[in-house]
């Protein structure tokens, strides 16, 4: 049984000890992840060493009390696994090596008889003076000559000690600074990703659940309506309605049938699908992002060439500064130790962090941002070009006018329309159903079955008549449709100002309903704002 004390209460932070269960890494993530689930908590971090979770919410503390609480009915055996790009798995990793090396720092020097110690100077500082050497040979007076130098001249001294320090340094440095970009990549990759942990896979033409990591490339899964597909593959069976706006940005969904391409991370609006799985969760959107994002940063931006190359150009001055030194003192450990304050250091490591910082910033705000001379470009930009459809407008449909054809009466056909439309959870549907209903114009079933055909309309029988309600190229290509002998001119001058919708009674154009895209509110604040 799980027993909880508090450590620390403020106003908007709780530090709660846990006794009663030693946890792994994969059940601590499952906690956080849990009393994230409380609207209440803005943010948990569960250090496993103490047994202790960080909680920082929103000032309700009853809320975050009874969330803590419930943590005792937790399944911990439900825990996900954690995969190697985990930020749990990254940090416990980064904190071991640096554990290792300064216990092994410190029992050197407390231990090891002044031989050996020195032996083993030597042979740690070997390879910093091999790299120097090898710089040096290339023409080229890097940090790593500076490191080289000053480490050699402490064993040249017989310094040893000093010589052991400065490398127990450049280690922690390196450990440190690879610890922070891979923490900060990882975060942004987190970001960006799409959580999915299920997936409904086909076996001998029976559904069954799997966790989205156990599924294998040539594996059939299930998608449906409302859905996030979570592999890339390739329809085999079925049609749907893909929304892909994560990815390129265009709300509008695709239609994908058979033979054709599905995204991790894109959702289905409409339909139902087989789909035979290319990439696994090994080559998932998680790693695809991790990838990106360490491949952005080769795209440096100007000022990140510019810090690198103003790093490398302190170098000659900490030798020049060591020299003066040596003249003005006649200290040789005065002059190395201007050698060992390495400024460089600071540029080359602050400015990539910078980078990557503002483009997890971004994520948070809705945007993506692929590399460094990006940011830098879009501070010199004096003109946007803006995606219409969900950006300028909201992309939700409105019902305009409805243009009768025919002879018909335009109420009529838009209760026909609302009629056939309502059995479906389309965008273009729910328009026109309240459209009707705006208008006052109620409807009670006056068709047959009705057959909805993705991606191309409804079609349905009312008395002795075929009804069709669609798209252009399903009314007029596919069906046929004729259009009034008298009436073309009047249909050629339909206005082009909004969406179409087609409706066809026995083969012949009966109204067109017009749907259009409002503009957004803010739209016009955003571009005087611009």
């Amino acid at each position: 049984m799980l027993q909880f004390s508090v450590v620390k209460k403020l106003r908007n932070r709780l530090h709660v000890k846990v006794t009663g269960h030693h946890f792994t890494e994969a059940e601590a993530a499952y906690v956080e992840d849990t009393l994230l689930l409380n609207d209440a908590i803005v943010d948990v971090t569960f250090y496993t060493r103490s047994s202790q979770i960080a909680i920082k919410h929103t000032g309700d503390s009853d809320a975050v009390r009874d969330a803590v609480l419930g943590l005792r009915d937790l399944d911990l055996s439900e825990a996900p696994a954690l995969n190697e790009y985990s930020p749990r798995l990254v940090n416990k990793k980064y904190r071991e090596m640096m554990i290792n090396r300064t216990a092994l720092y410190l029992g050197k020097k407390a231990v090891l008889p002044a031989p050996i110690a020195a032996a083993w100077a030597w042979f740690d500082g070997i390879k910093f003076i091999g790299k120097a050497i090898k710089t040096l040979w290339q023409r080229k007076l890097t940090v790593e000559v500076l490191d080289g130098v000053a480490i050699g001249a402490a064993l040249l001294q017989k310094d040893y000690p000093t010589a052991s320090a400065v490398m127990y340094l450049l280690g922690i440095g390196d450990i440190l600074e690879e610890w922070t970009h891979r923490k900060s990549v990882l975060n942004l990759a987190q970001s960006m990703s799409l959580n999915v942990d299920k997936v409904w896979v086909l076996v001998d033409d029976i559904e069954v659940s799997k966790p989205v990591n156990e599924v294998v490339a040539g594996d059939q899964i299930i998608i449906r309506q409302g859905e996030v597909i979570p592999l890339d593959g390739v329809v085999i069976d079925g049609v749907v309605l893909v929304n892909e706006s994560s990815m390129t940005g265009e709300p509008e969904a695709v239609r994908r049938d058979k033979d054709s391409s599905v995204y991790a991370g894109t959702v289905v609006e409409d339909g139902k699908a087989i789909v035979e799985v290319r990439s696994t969760s090994k080559t998932s959107r998680y790693e695809k992002i991790v990838n990106l994002i360490e491949e952005s940063e080769q795209m440096k931006s100007g000022m990140e060439q510019q810090a690198y190359r103003m790093a490398d150009k302190l170098v000659p001055i900490s030798f020049i500064g060591a020299g003066l030194t040596y003249l003005l003192t006649r200290n040789v450990m005065k002059a190395l130790s201007f050698v060992m304050v390495d400024f460089s250091c600071a540029l080359k490591l602050s400015i990539p962090l910078s980078v990557l910082s503002a483009m997890q910033e971004a994520s948070k705000r809705g945007i993506t941002v692929k590399g460094g001379k990006f940011l830098e470009q879009i501070a010199q930009a004096d003109m946007i070009v803006f995606d219409k459809t969900g950006t300028l407008t909201k992309a939700e449909p409105e019902f305009e006018q409805i243009i009768p054809f025919n002879g018909h009466d335009a109420d009529e056909m838009l209760k026909l329309a609302a009629c056939i439309e309502e059995h479906f959870p389309h965008s273009m549907a729910k328009a026109i159903v309240r459209a009707a209903k705006d208008h006052d114009l109620p409807h009670k079933e006056m068709h047959s079955d009705v057959e909805y055909v993705v991606a191309h309309g409804i079609a349905s029988k009312v008395g002795r008549y075929r009804v069709r309600i669609g798209s252009a190229h399903y009314i007029f290509d596919d069906e046929k449709t004729k259009i009034p002998a008298d009436e073309q001119e009047k249909f050629n001058n339909l206005p082009n100002s909004s969406s179409h919708i087609y409706l066809a009674i026995g083969g012949t154009l009966a109204a067109v309903i017009c749907i259009k895209d409002p503009v957004r509110e803010e739209a016009k604040q955003v571009i005087a704002d611009l």
